[in-house]
């Protein structure tokens, strides 16, 4: 049933967007006849958005994986370097949750650890919409930073790592034995400014599996049965991620692949000096538009991705 919508849910859109462009040719028509400037302006406003719409469904069509429509939980963490790699974490954070906004997906954040002076020491978000973690898988790697730092009083050129690690919410229908006995539940209070990522209370939960040392918290919500349930989700994921890649023998390639935060191991570099650029090294695509991309506008990059990687 889950397959047969899929299926409907990309032929409808398909249906609409042939429509939409039916009635764009029969306007662009009307503009040329009557030499109207501003509605052949609108025409091709409207045309360039309906671009975007069809590569979004040719991208889906590609998404044959297990788990690429599933919603997906993204966490951040930066690299060494202080306050500057903290600062560029929430950078990401941000990046990602207005592309979020750009894509229309509901977004949770989990937890947020904020920094001693600025920005912040972790973060964990969950992205609720179709395709969410076949999107976003493309984003799964280091991210490098470099630019004069804001807290440098010398103004010196900074280089800044962190890196962002991309999941699937795995449905409730798949099973995870997890044994209330090997877990350790604790609640504290939530620290940070509270309002913008997370309400101050002492409703914050934090739960660690102890067999393997994996742990998963929440502290978005008042309700600490809330948080708890949320924290489980997170934790089943992390879980059967883990399981899913004991299964093909690879745990200790894994553990290899995860790439020491720093120089040479980034997927994508974003330079705001002495020139403004953002290139992704697996694809060689790149803009000089750093503020949009740093604003959300992600699409060409996890596009160019999927189509390499097909």
């Amino acid at each position: 049933m889950s397959s047969l919508s899929d299926l409907k849910d990309d032929l409808s859109s398909w249906e609409r967007m042939n429509e939409e462009y039916n009635d764009l040719c029969l306007l662009n028509e009307l503009a040329i006849s009557e030499g109207d400037i501003a509605l052949s302006k609108d025409v091709g406003k409207s045309l360039r958005k309906l671009k975007q719409k069809v590569e979004y469904l040719e991208i889906r069509s590609w998404f044959k994986e297990k788990f690429d429509s599933l919603d997906a939980i993204v966490s951040i963490h930066p690299g060494a370097g202080g306050i500057e790699s903290q600062d560029w974490a929430e950078i990401l954070l941000r990046m990602y949750l207005r592309w979020t906004e750009r894509k229309g997906f509901k977004v949770e954040v989990n937890e947020v650890s904020p920094g001693e002076e600025a920005g912040i020491k972790d973060a964990t978000f969950t992205v609720h919409g179709k395709y969410a973690y076949g999107l976003l898988k493309a984003e799964k790697g280091i991210h490098r930073l470099v630019r004069i730092s804001p807290y440098d009083f010398q103004k010196r050129r900074h280089t800044s790592f962190a890196s962002v690690d991309v999941i699937p919410l795995i449905d409730e229908e798949i099973e995870v034995s997890i044994d209330p006995k090997d877990l350790r539940v604790e609640t504290y209070r939530a620290t940070g400014p509270g309002g913008q990522y997370v309400n101050v209370t002492d409703s914050a939960v934090r739960i660690t599996h102890l067999p393997s040392g994996i742990v998963a918290q929440c502290q978005s919500e008042r309700s600490q049965f809330q948080n708890k349930e949320t924290a489980m989700k997170i934790l089943r994921a992390r879980l059967y991620e883990r399981m899913r890649k004991e299964r093909r023998r690879k745990i200790e390639e894994l553990r290899g692949e995860r790439k020491e935060i720093a120089w040479g191991s980034q997927i994508r570099s974003y330079i705001l000096h002495p020139y403004t650029l953002v290139k992704d090294h697996r694809t060689d695509l790149e803009t000089g538009n750093v503020q949009e991309v740093l604003d959300g506008n992600l699409d060409d990059f996890i596009s160019a991705f999927h189509r390499r990687s097909r």
